[in-house]
């Protein structure tokens, strides 16, 4: 069946919820043929496909868009799109964006990814040997060489050669990660822009800010309300396709996500199960085939995410450009914890496709002018550039900044500029068998719910902090914190071979306005589960692009407990001891004032 469509043909509008944003696929013009004027019609015909994916037999339920005046005459570039995670092919997103590209002259293939909406099979977390391989399958259609199982073909797609039509990727979330799935096993794809996505879903679901050998703390709220999603698939879209369904106990996902789930939420780590959790993250994540992919990419992440934060594109864009790969980053302001139904002024929005008039929308623009277009003039712009809510605009570098500036620990509470400023002292703070600090509700800012204001109950954090700045200062980047703890309880327990005995801490910073307003940054923390409380540990924050102003303080604090992690197994009771020459350091990307 197929209907004609009026559209529009003015400037490219791309409707995604950034959260479960859907990954789109660009076919530049290349050859003899040039493609039509767009017209802002199109005729939309449902397709279905037959896939091989992880040993099962996989139907794809897809839409087709065909813009007015396209033929094998008159070729056209090609959008490959699909819904984020709990969506399908007749979501907002998906749909919108498919309507978007045709509108605009874009052959365009919207299809409900693996596991979702009407198409087959398991949820299988992006695995490329799945979920690329059957994208890969899509862009073969695209490419003219498979037919749907309809015998439909588009033979007036842009090619470059008679099997490869150049191709580029966009998407978000679950959509940025299966554009770097697809990509290291089809080197058809051009060009990517993965926006806030993952890295390592080992450290996106029990990061550790110390040790990536080590589980970290269960982030329980983000990875149980994925799971529920996940598992009630069947419910919210019945079918009969036997290939939808797993084992007992496993209804939607590929068994080991449901086993991961379940060792995370029952808050033990034996050595055995740990450790095949570990390698099943890794290999449904960027940092495990990376280096198979070659395509030049833009990665965008956001500054407001708990859920991927800005460590996690760093990894990925740090490891692309070590092994050559064309590569840039853009730290914009929103992601899963803040900002995606209303962005601030001048950022990309995507619901009002504003790529011309959004420095990020025209960062991607140039991006795929380069790679898709082969335009050499086209500037793709710096290496690393950052959003600055201070000034509603973006600043550049050539690199992350890295830590930069020290201040110390003092045994009187302060954190100070130099060795011979630390105060002689120790204190100590217990935790308690519930949580005593909150950072965030991890769902609220992606649902648009309200959420309490972060907060220490008094006994079970320590806290330190600095003059109030003469200047602002800004930091951009991560930074992190040497310290020596001492917890002869953790010290009893910590080598039984059950990680969920060593000691967890979260540490964080804060700014304190003068009138004593305290900030959390972006809400986020990071979970330390110390491999060793018996020697001095090193802890890497999140990433930050943050200004204290004039006047403002900056607490460094470290907590026995957070609401939206699972914490220690008992109490530990934590005693931080301070002297002139031995004492705990925090350092700071500054690239603008001064911290003394």
């Amino acid at each position: 069946m197929f209907r004609t469509v009026p559209g529009s043909a003015k400037p490219l509008a791309l409707a995604i919820s950034a959260s479960l944003a859907a990954p789109l696929v660009l076919a530049a013009p290349a050859g003899a043929t040039t493609a039509p004027p767009a017209t802002g019609r199109y005729t939309v015909t449902a397709l279905k496909f037959t896939v091989e994916a992880g040993g099962r037999s996989c139907t794809v339920d897809a839409d087709l868009y065909r813009p007015e005046g396209v033929d094998s005459g008159h070729r056209a570039p090609a959008v490959l799109t699909t819904n984020g995670f709990g969506g399908s092919k007749a979501d907002g997103s998906t749909d919108a964006t498919a309507k978007a590209f045709a509108a605009r002259g874009y052959v365009a293939l919207a299809y409900s990814g693996l596991g979702f909406g009407k198409s087959g099979c398991l949820i299988s977390l992006d695995d490329p040997a799945i979920d690329g391989r059957a994208a890969s399958r899509l862009v073969d259609f695209l490419a003219g060489t498979l037919a749907a199982d309809d015998g439909t073909r588009a033979d007036y797609v842009t090619k470059d050669a008679a099997d490869d039509p150049r191709v580029g990727m966009i998407g978000g979330s679950y959509g940025g990660a299966v554009q770097l799935a697809t990509a290291a096993v089809d080197h058809r794809v051009d060009a990517l822009v993965p926006l806030i996505t993952w890295n390592n879903l080992e450290y996106s679901l029990a990061p550790n800010g110390v040790d990536a050998k080590t589980p970290g703390a269960f982030k329980w709220q983000w990875a149980n309300g994925f799971y529920l999603m996940g598992e009630g698939q069947p419910l919210l879209n019945p079918s009969l396709d036997p290939s939808r369904i797993g084992s007992l106990g496993c209804l939607h996902f590929v068994a080991d996500a449901c086993r991961t789930v379940r060792l995370l939420n029952s808050g033990r780590y034996p050595a055995d199960r740990t450790e095949a959790m570990q390698r099943f993250a890794r290999s449904v994540s960027p940092v495990s085939y990376l280096r198979q992919v070659k395509a030049p990419t833009l990665i965008v992440q956001g500054q407001a995410d708990s859920l991927f934060n800005l460590n996690e594109a760093q990894a990925s864009y740090e490891t692309l450009k070590a092994q050559g790969t064309e590569t840039k980053m853009i730290w914009q302001s929103w992601g899963h914890s803040g900002g995606i139904t209303d962005p601030a002024a001048g950022e990309l929005n995507l619901g009002q496709g504003n790529l011309e008039t959004s420095y990020v929308g025209r960062r991607i623009l140039a991006w795929f002018d380069r790679y898709l277009h082969r335009d050499t003039s086209a500037d793709t712009g710096p290496a690393f550039a950052y959003y600055r809510d201070w000034q509603s605009g973006y600043g550049t570098a050539a690199a992350v900044p890295a830590p930069n500036s020290k201040l110390y620990l003092s045994g009187d509470g302060k954190l100070v500029d130099s060795h011979a400023k630390v105060a002689r002292g120790s204190r100590e703070y217990r935790n308690r068998l519930l949580p005593t600090s909150h950072s965030e509700s991890s769902l609220a800012g992606m649902i648009g719910l309200p959420d309490p204001k972060p907060y220490d109950t008094r006994g079970t954090y320590l806290g330190w902090t600095s003059d109030p700045f003469k200047a602002p200062v800004d930091v951009v980047g991560s930074p992190k914190a040497t310290l020596k703890v001492v917890s002869p309880r953790t010290e009893q327990v910590q080598n039984s071979g059950d990680a969920a005995d060593k000691l967890v801490l979260f540490a964080k910073v804060y700014d304190i306005a003068p009138d004593g307003t305290k900030t959390l940054v972006h809400r986020l923390v990071a979970p330390v589960r110390v491999p060793d409380a018996t020697r001095p540990f090193t802890v890497k924050l999140p990433g930050i692009v943050h200004r204290y102003e004039t006047g403002h303080r900056m607490e460094f604090v470290i907590a026995g407990s957070d609401s939206a992690y699972f914490g220690n197994r008992g109490i530990k009771p934590v005693t931080v001891t301070s002297a002139p020459g031995d004492t705990g350091v925090l350092e700071l990307p500054v690239v603008r004032g001064a911290l003394s």
